[in-house]
């Protein structure tokens, strides 16, 4: 490894200080907490309690179509017109954590064909995170991401993956517990690697069959697989996608990824090879871009991934380094 890899690699350790979107929860899960059942009662009586509300994956919030958006959290007073807190509520909820004194709650409304005349009127509506996250307060897109991935999982983990029986929610809705056979379910997330692999002054990108644009150029990504360490999915996947061999791995930073349910591991790889053969069921098309052509990248019409991305985070930091 040359003298000015380790230098580069000293410098994006310090840029991945940087928290990404999604991070920086301001919450102390407390998991201790979950399973005392007082205490949980308490929260969900308190009138000092929050309740984040999610409907069919989207988040509620204000100030959307001002492009100043902020994350809607429901009082004590209207979770307990929607029937949380009392006997036979009739949604799904979850405890999030403490914030400080106050005990926040997600809350999912999926069940309503329209939730918003169930709730004060002003409140704004319920929005895709994805579309505002970039704008939202750090601790905000945090606990909304938290919330929709929480709901996400609980709504698709109803029946037991063992026996097939009915699961109810346990610890505070964070397992689910099959009354069937007794096995326990635990919110899953995906792992996945996610890495600009860079060769001098030039960094891999390609263009995936599923980006939202035809000129959108990205990081290469995948799915962790069974018995695989990090550091060979990162390898595997580029050869597999770009044809590309790579050499040493170093990891930047990680992004929670709701969308549904993901972990970003994000890495920088060094290429061991140059020529690129497209696997063609991934993508459309991998080029090798310069730092220049990428600061550059609206000029020669192309486009880089979303600014909330830790796509965006592993180039940005790979363009600013020496």
């Amino acid at each position: 490894m040359g003298f000015a890899w380790q230098v580069r690699r000293a410098v994006n350790l310090i840029l991945a200080t940087r928290k990404n979107a999604y991070t920086g929860s301001p919450l102390d899960r407390a998991s201790a907490r979950r399973d005392d059942a007082g205490f949980i009662a308490a929260m969900l009586a308190d009138p000092a309690s929050l309740f984040v509300p999610v409907w069919r994956a989207r988040n509620l919030m204000r100030g959307v179509e001002q492009e100043r958006p902020e994350a809607v959290h429901l009082t004590a007073e209207a979770a307990r017109a929607l029937g949380l807190g009392g006997d036979g509520v009739p949604y799904d909820w979850a405890f999030l954590g403490m914030q400080g004194p106050v005990a926040l709650f997600a809350v999912d409304l999926s069940a309503s064909e329209d939730p918003l005349p169930l709730l004060p009127p002003g409140l704004g509506a319920f929005t895709d995170l994805r579309q505002v996250a970039g704008l939202l307060p750090g601790h905000d897109a945090s606990v909304l991401a938290h919330a929709r991935g929480l709901m996400h999982w609980r709504g698709r983990h109803r029946f037991c993956g063992v026996c097939g029986g009915a699961c109810a929610p346990r610890s505070a809705g964070n397992v689910m517990a099959c009354a069937q056979c007794g096995a326990q379910h635990f919110p899953r997330t995906d792992p996945a690697v996610i890495m600009l692999v860079h060769d001098g002054d030039r960094a891999l990108l390609g263009h995936n069959k599923r980006f939202p644009t035809s000129t959108m150029y990205s990081t290469l990504a995948g799915f962790v697989e069974p018995g695989e360490s990090l550091e060979e999915a990162v390898a595997r996947e580029v050869f597999e996608e770009a044809g590309v061999r790579v050499g040493e791995v170093v990891y930047h930073s990680s992004q929670p990824w709701p969308f549904p349910a993901s972990i970003m591991l994000g890495f920088y790889a060094e290429a061991a090879s140059e020529q690129i053969t497209v696997d063609t069921e991934e993508l459309i098309d991998a080029r090798w871009f310069t730092r220049d052509e990428l600061r550059r990248h609206q000029e020669l019409g192309f486009s880089l991934p979303r600014p909330d991305s830790i796509a965006r985070r592993l180039i940005e930091d790979w363009i600013d380094a020496p």
